[in-house]
């Protein structure tokens, strides 16, 4: 399977440019699977009441880019539903069907969490025989919650994580791919937000064993997920029969 993540440099608070984008951006990509950062519609924003979708807006973007292209897209938005702000992972597949995951750690440095409902659930998409496991940029620094309990193949992950931190970012990405004999794909934004904060290109798909399996070109990044490798290495290697057992409070 082919991914390919948009390294996109978010325009603040403005939905339609981004939007604008995406699309020239992707014109002429082809993959089967899409990845957009975090708050791709809006940049990262806690300015919830302002900048949240209504009406749908980032998921019919996604679903009409996922049926013209044919291929699955992948993003977080920031939502509102029933008076409560969410920052929300969807997962749209070109025939419509669609999945989404609610941000669970909530970034409290930011004030995320006097903002944003947490989620209350763990989400993983199957598509064409690959399970994926959704988390949203502060869930990478929470090893736990990302366990791989042999229920999922790869993880995504979506972010906004500024250059000044990259470093925790890109060995916690090497990490979650090794200890949970996982594909490990990290999609980053880059350039300047409306905070001042500055975001270098730094998205990565790392292998089980955490050898890097993507490349770049401009502003995409892709990779091709092998499920045989993975398959041979983890029959090599069954580490995961070892793990604790253990379940998760929401």
């Amino acid at each position: 399977m082919k991914v390919v993540g948009l390294n996109l440099d978010i325009i603040w608070k403005n939905k339609a440019e981004n939007f604008r984008l995406i699309e020239n951006e992707l014109q002429n990509v082809e993959a089967d699977l899409f990845l957009l950062p975090e708050m791709f519609s809006t940049g990262f924003c806690m300015d919830a009441s302002e900048v949240s979708d209504r009406n749908n807006e980032s998921l019919e973007f996604l679903k009409k880019l996922s049926k013209e292209k044919d291929a699955a897209f992948c993003g977080s938005a920031p939502v509102e539903q029933n008076g409560n702000f969410y920052n929300r992972m969807y997962f749209v597949q070109p025939d419509g069907e669609t999945s989404f995951y609610d941000k669970r750690h909530l970034f409290s440095f930011s004030g995320e969490d006097k903002v944003y409902t947490p989620g209350k659930e763990r989400v993983i998409v199957e598509y064409k025989g690959i399970r994926f496991l959704l988390q949203v940029c502060y869930d990478l620094r929470f090893p736990v919650f990302a366990r791989n309990n042999d229920d999922y193949d790869a993880v995504l992950y979506v972010a906004n994580w500024p250059e000044k931190r990259i470093g925790a970012w890109e060995h916690l990405l090497k990490a979650r791919a090794i200890e949970n004999l996982s594909f490990v794909f990290g999609l980053n934004r880059i350039g300047t937000d409306g905070n001042n904060l500055l975001y270098q290109e730094s998205s990565h798909c790392f292998f089980a064993d955490g050898k890097e399996i993507s490349e770049k070109r401009g502003n995409l990044v892709s990779a091709e997920l092998n499920m045989d490798e993975l398959k041979d290495f983890r029959t090599h290697f069954q580490f995961l029969n070892d793990r604790d057992s253990f379940s998760i409070e929401f």
